[in-house]
């Protein structure tokens, strides 16, 4: 029983494969040999049939690419109708002196049936559908298909931009991204192909002309000089005949034009062509003037009173019928209506991990209207940092918040705000950079990400605030550098088992064998995540994981698995690239150090506090903040940054201690610093008093 099973869908595979030779082999049955006309009529059949169904299949596409094979299927469509003229020639002028049936019956009844006999009239009504075919539908629809290759050529340029800018800004996946370019691409070759495709209509119309003519001159030659007919029986004869396989040819060409035309002029829609209709005609203001205008015609004298009224009766129950409320025709009333005594998982839970609450008068900043200058700089501060970080960063939903004061904003992570500020949306901030040569008035306050000394100005002020030294930016970038400042500082919240198992896959594909020997042993994806959290929290990069990993799997060749004394062994093997994150390569690493005393205090409470949280003693702990805090704010005046580094006991300690206060400072032990690395020692905290910053003396610090 299981086996059939399995081999059902590749016997159906192989049985779809070998429809299109089997297809290609019958028209060439058609074009080479002779064919009965029991034959002629089983075809002539299957091709109304497969007209039909291609008309039907455009009609209820909702876009040109719900058919994109409509070009090749067309092609098909046009040889297997020229095959069979071709099969009905051959019959038509050997066997057409035997009387109408002489070709099949389809060709008979379409002859004698459709024009009452009358070959006359058959060539005028072929003649008809001809202009019709060619004039008016084969020709409208080359056009459209023209115009459109063109501008979907020149449109694909800028689309694939857009795909990657809403893949920067984190509007859609990189599956979504990738779908979508497949569909851009996909869009311009079958416009490509439609542009090509209608010629095979317009000559499929010139060849039935052409045969129609052949079958006609052709029959009566053959008919006067073979079978000894008269010209008018034979013209008779034949032309019925030739006028029957051309109709019977035309009237599926016919149906295939108007499929290409609906196609190539379709527009994307939610709905098929039929429902696109109904939903753009389901207006009462459409229908009003048609039913009085038509009720003024069908009272004037002369008209047919009986029926233009009842028209214009049709058209008056449409406008009454579009004018009703959507309440009444609403399908949703049959709903049960919602319980408020029921709390749904939606009512307290937000997607969104990153968030952005801005009070009514900050809304201007994220308004299309207005360009939307903080939406841009969010897109683009998520693309640096997600580069800078090592993975992505998650959308950020601005949104805004009645609760708050007008000028106010707040940053959130999972619901949970971690800053706040207050700016004006129409005013510039002007920060004091400590070297101001003139004092200009404003609104004062304090930078929101770095706390300077500031003033809110207007914009008609900005280039005198330069002048006099101050740093002049507008309500989005202070706003955007803050958010820039807050994501940086809790890049770990964003990080997760999610994205530690992406980045994983990712290094997968180019190094399998480094991430088998990872994890799941010696380490678990859990422990994996919680070492990379741990170096986010310290500002260090995930960018390069393959040598994060590296080092991980070094780090645990001792069987170990207590995670923070692996995340110091990572530090130390990635020594290079914690310190190029903090100065480029080419300059000296301005360090701090610690007073040897001062250090041997730690290291002792160290190891009396064994494993605790908190190792350092309250008093200590506080000594050595208000040392780093004089350090600091003397080296921020010179607008320098500097790392602490100590020995690598203290050194986790020292981080936990500084981090609250000075999260902006990393705290690196000596094994962390690359043996070519020089570092400049700028000042030495601890002991009673803090000398001053030693000004330019730089040495490498493994000869300290």
């Amino acid at each position: 029983m299981t086996t059939p099973a399995v081999k059902a869908p590749s016997a159906m595979f192989d049985v779809r494969s070998a429809l299109l030779p089997l297809a290609t082999l019958l028209l060439v049955v058609f074009l080479v040999l002779p064919v009965p006309a029991f034959i002629l009529d089983i075809g002539f059949i299957t091709n109304i049939m497969i007209s039909l169904a291609v008309l039907m299949v455009a009609l209820n596409a909702s876009k040109p690419l719900d058919f994109s094979s409509f070009p090749t299927v067309l092609l098909f469509a046009t040889l297997l109708r020229l095959g069979l003229n071709v099969a009905s020639t051959r019959v038509v002028l050997v066997q057409g002196h035997e009387g109408g049936d002489a070709a099949g019956h389809v060709i008979e009844a379409f002859g004698s049936m459709l024009i009452g006999g009358d070959y006359v009239v058959g060539l005028f009504v072929f003649a008809i559908l001809m202009i019709i075919n060619m004039v008016v539908i084969t020709k409208g629809a080359g056009r459209v298909s023209e115009v459109s290759a063109r501008f979907t050529l020149d449109a694909l340029p800028g689309k694939q931009m857009a795909i990657d800018a809403d893949l920067g800004a984190g509007l859609i996946t990189p599956e979504e991204a990738k779908q979508r370019r497949v569909d851009v691409a996909t869009e311009a070759d079958f416009y490509g192909s439609m542009d090509g495709a209608s010629k095979f209509v317009k000559g499929d119309a010139i060849a039935g002309v052409l045969i129609l003519v052949i079958n006609i001159f052709g029959g009566i030659v053959l008919g006067v000089t073979s079978h000894g007919l008269s010209i008018g029986e034979a013209a008779s004869t034949y032309t019925m005949l030739a006028i029957g396989d051309a109709l019977v040819a035309q009237v599926p060409a016919l149906l295939l034009s108007i499929a290409a035309a609906a196609i190539v002029t379709r527009v994307a829609s939610p709905f098929d062509l039929p429902g696109q209709i109904a939903s753009q005609f389901g207006s009462a203001k459409a229908w009003m003037p048609v039913a009085v205008i038509l009720a003024i015609l069908g009272v004037l004298p002369g008209m047919p009173h009986f029926i233009i009224l009842p028209a214009a009766g049709v058209a008056s129950y449409f406008a009454w019928r579009f004018s009703r409320p959507v309440a009444e025709v609403d399908e949703s009333a049959n709903e049960p209506p919602v319980n408020p005594s029921v709390i749904n998982w939606r009512d307290v839970s937000d997607e969104a991990v990153l968030g952005v609450e801005v009070g009514y008068a900050l809304t201007p900043l994220v308004d299309e209207r207005r360009d939307a200058p903080l939406m841009k700089r969010v897109t683009g501060i998520r693309k640096q940092l997600s580069k800078d970080l090592g993975f992505v960063i998650p959308l950020v939903r601005i949104k805004d918040d009645l609760a708050l004061d007008p000028n106010a904003y707040r940053i959130t992570i999972g619901g949970t705000v971690i800053a706040e500020g207050i700016i004006w949306p129409e005013d510039m901030l002007a920060i004091d950079s400590g070297d101001i040569d003139e004092q200009i008035p404003g609104r004062a306050c304090k930078d929101p990400t770095f706390g300077m000394d500031a003033i809110w100005i207007s914009p008609d002020k900005r280039p005198e605030a330069i002048v006099s030294g101050y740093t002049v930016v507008d309500a989005s970038t202070v706003l955007a550098t803050h958010l820039n400042h807050m994501i940086r500082l809790n890049a770990a919240q964003l990080f997760g088992m999610d994205e530690t198992k992406m980045l994983l896959d990712a290094l997968k594909d180019r190094a399998p064998e480094l991430v088998d020997g990872l994890t799941p042993k010696p380490l678990s994806l859990f422990a994996v995540s919680a070492i990379c959290r741990a170096l986010l929290i310290e500002g260090v990069p995930l960018r390069d994981f393959r040598r994060l990993c590296s080092a991980m799997v070094e780090a645990t060749g001792d069987g170990t698995g207590d995670i923070p004394t692996i995340v110091e062994r990572v530090r130390q093997r990635i020594g290079s690239i914690i310190i190029q994150a903090l100065v480029p390569v080419s300059m000296p690493l301005p360090v701090v150090t610690l007073d040897p005393e001062l250090e041997s205090l730690i290291g002792q409470s160290i190891k009396v506090a064994g494993d605790a949280s908190f190792p350092i003693e309250p008093g200590l702990g506080q000594r050595i903040l208000t040392a780093i805090e004089e350090s600091s704010q003397r080296l921020m005046l010179r607008q320098q940054n500097f790392a602490l580094v100590t020995s690598p006991a203290a050194r986790k300690a020292l981080s936990d201690l500084l981090r609250p206060r000075f999260p902006d400072t990393p705290v690196l032990s000596f094994r962390e610093l690359p043996d070519d690395k020089p570092v400049e020692v700028i000042a030495t905290v601890g002991g009673k008093d803090t000398p001053p910053p030693v000004a330019q003396a730089q040495h490498n610090f493994t000869q300290l």
